[in-house]
């Protein structure tokens, strides 16, 4: 398993689409990016739409049920988060759930994971917060009920945060589904990526980038993992445009802090922008989403035929 190209659709609010036909957009956008050449569709792991993208009251899908319901509208495509929330869900039974995606789509599940970070959604959902330190250690305590559950073993944990006794895991469609972990944590995440992850998705500002993968090379040489066992993505928003004047006007609309991991140009632009900013430095794999047209059909054909030369 690997991620060599992914389209992450994190946006469901499409113009000229009423609520009843959200899904049916979302189906065409899978069944278009597998059509050209992405190897991963992944939706966010989250309840209300993000800020930088929208308000929280727009409309947002659960996401294995998603999932889910992709893994039959779909044939090839492997099918991710980007990321679970960890505190979201109990270890053994986000196990379960995602093995059961497996069994669905045959064989095509990835456990996307990451430890959790949007404060409001846990406020407003009752689900416990806690500090950052509190997070990282549920975390760690849950991919080591996790993996093991995933390879087929039984475990028996009795930790800080969770505790089960014996946990089995039944049908499973393969002897092991792959784990990626999502982040940008140079000693927390990188570290239990080295020991856990089949993949590592970077998010991170395109200027970081030669940084975080000489931590996540560092956290690996750590743990005794040949950092070449350890592929990784990273998560760009990508806006194709017409015009450099285009581009100008959405740029200075997109937050700053959030500008240096935005692509915006015509699709061979993008491509160009990808190619030196991201392959060049050594990400191995692109996972993209398109906010703002992913939903108009041909549009997600087209960053994939731009794109997919960059990752072959």
């Amino acid at each position: 398993m690997t991620i060599r190209l992914g389209y992450q659709i994190p946006n469901f609010t499409y113009p000229d689409k009423p609520v009843e036909q959200i899904f049916d957009s979302v189906v065409a956008q899978a069944r278009e990016a597998e059509a050209a050449g992405f190897d991963t569709v992944l939706v966010m792991d989250h309840f209300y739409q993000l800020p930088g993208i929208g308000t929280p009251d727009q409309p947002m899908l659960e996401a294995y049920t998603t999932l889910g319901a992709l893994a039959t509208a779909t044939e090839n495509i492997q099918l991710s988060t980007l990321v679970t929330g960890n505190t979201y869900r109990n270890p053994p039974m986000l196990a379960k759930t995602v093995t059961t995606l497996d069994m669905v789509s045959h064989g095509r599940a990835i456990l996307g994971l990451g430890a959790g970070w949007f404060e409001r959604e846990h406020n407003d959902f009752g689900y416990e917060f806690g500090t950052f330190t509190d997070r990282f250690e549920r975390l760690e305590e849950a991919l080591n009920i996790i993996a093991p559950m995933l390879r087929g073993e039984n475990p028996t944990v009795t930790g800080k945060w969770y505790k089960v006794e014996n946990a089995m895991n039944n049908p499973r469609y393969r002897s092991q589904i792959p784990i990626m972990l999502g982040g940008s944590g140079e000693k927390k995440t990188f570290r239990l990526a080295a020991h856990f992850a089949d993949h590592m998705n970077i998010i991170c500002d395109k200027a970081d980038i030669p940084k975080k993968l000489a931590a996540l090379r560092q956290r690996c040489e750590e743990a005794g993992r040949d950092p070449a066992t350890l592929p990784t993505s990273y998560l760009a928003m990508t806006v194709p445009v017409e015009s450099e004047e285009e581009a100008k006007r959405i740029l200075d609309t997109v937050p700053a802090d959030r500008q240096s991991r935005v692509f915006i140009g015509t699709p061979a632009q993008i491509a160009e922008q990808l190619h030196s900013d991201v392959i060049e430095p050594g990400i191995t794999g692109l996972t993209i989403n398109m906010v703002r047209n992913g939903h108009v059909p041909g549009a997600v054909a087209a960053a994939g035929e731009a794109l997919k030369p960059l990752v072959s």
